[in-house]
C-alpha cells in the first residue's frame, strides 16, 4: 500500500484596491484595521482608502491570516494595485 504524505497548501489571496468611481485612478490608504498576522473573516473591514472625494472601506476577499501589507497607511496606490495578501 502506498504511503500517504500530508502536505499543507497555502493559497494566497490579494487585497486589491477596487474601482472607487468614475474617473478615480488612485487612492491613499488612510489606515489598516488589521496588522500582519491577524486572522480575518471574509467581508471584514481590512483598511480604508480615501480620495479627494470620499472615503471607502475595503473588505477581506476571503477568510485567512493577513500575510503582508504592501501599501502602508499614508501611501498612495493606483486602482487595481495589490494592497496586501491573505493566506
Amino acid at each position: 500500500m502506498p504511503s500517504v504524505s500530508s502536505r499543507t497548501i497555502f493559497i494566497m489571496a490579494k487585497i486589491i484596491l477596487p474601482e472607487l468611481g468614475e474617473g478615480i485612478t488612485k487612492a491613499t490608504v488612510a489606515c489598516w484595521h488589521a496588522k500582519v498576522g491577524d486572522n480575518l473573516q471574509q467581508g471584514q473591514d481590512v483598511c480604508e482608502a480615501v480620495t479627494d472625494k470620499a472615503s471607502f472601506v475595503i473588505e477581506a476577499p476571503c477568510s485567512g491570516r493577513l500575510k503582508s501589507i504592501l501599501v502602508d497607511a499614508g501611501q498612495e496606490g493606483l486602482i487595481g494595485c495589490e494592497l496586501g495578501t491573505i493566506e
